[in-house]
Formats: structure tokens, C-alpha cells, sequence
């Protein structure tokens, strides 16, 4: 049986998730990152992704949309995000529609610098939400 470590993972809403874990991984500023048992203290930024938690005993991983935060890694994991969602929580026809919101106001291009920016953002969390409701991410 593998190591396993705790695991928390916090929104401002909820202690999202909480249990002992074999492994996490998470969409760091620079990409999707594992973290293991004994993994050394780290501390980072996070993106909007898909963070997947495997738990002990289990064939597959738990997955869900995040967005925002970050990781900090000691001999506990604790996660702090700006967003969490199991794929259950997300309303699919709700995170398309916001897509095509963003989609069309940038496409127009009426925004200012900031307002670009808000509106890209915005895009990433819902491509990232219509992605995981739909079954379009891999499996690990």
C-alpha cells in the first residue's frame, strides 16, 4: 500500500475536502504538479484546472474544477482556493452560457485592458467547468 498524507482542501464557502490521500495534483502557475507522501515543503500559486485526488484503495481519481489559490505542502497538503466543484455541483447549461457570454463581449472587443482580462478569466473557469461536467478530461 502506498504512503498516504492528510489532505485539506478550503474555499471561503467550505472545507471543500478532507481525508488521507496517496496523491494530489493540482494546476500549478506553470502546469499540472503531483504531490506525494514526503514530498518536500513547497508553497504555490495555483491556476484554474482540474485538481485530482487519488485515495487509498481506489482505481480512480476523485477530480474536481478549482480556480485560483494555492498549495501548501509540509507533512499535511493543505490547498486554500478561490473556487471548488465536484462534477455533481456544476450546472453544465450555466457554465456554457457564461462561456458564450465572455466569448461574445470579447469578440467584440468594447472592454477596456482590465475588463479583457476579467473576461478571459472568466472564460478559463467556465471552459474548465464544461470541460470536467462533460467528461472531456483524461483519466488517470
Amino acid at each position: 500500500m502506498a504512503n498516504t498524507f492528510k489532505l485539506e482542501v478550503i474555499t471561503p464557502e467550505r472545507l471543500f475536502y478532507e481525508g488521507d490521500v496517496e496523491m494530489v495534483i493540482v494546476r500549478t502557475m506553470v502546469g499540472y504538479e503531483g504531490f506525494l507522501a514526503n514530498h518536500a515543503w513547497a508553497c504555490k500559486l495555483l491556476g484554474t484546472g482540474i485538481m485530482r485526488i487519488k485515495e487509498p484503495g481506489q482505481k480512480d481519481f476523485k477530480v474536481a474544477a478549482t480556480t485560483g489559490g494555492f498549495i501548501d505542502v509540509k507533512d499535511r497538503v493543505t490547498i486554500f482556493v478561490d473556487a471548488a466543484e465536484w462534477p455533481e455541483e456544476i450546472d453544465l447549461e450555466r457554465a456554457q452560457q457564461k462561456l458564450e457570454e465572455s466569448q461574445s463581449r470579447l469578440k467584440h472587443g468594447c472592454c477596456d485592458e482590465r475588463e479583457m482580462k476579467l473576461l478571459k478569466h472568466s472564460m478559463e473557469k467556465a471552459i474548465n467547468r464544461v470541460k470536467l461536467k462533460s467528461g472531456q478530461i483524461g483519466k488517470y
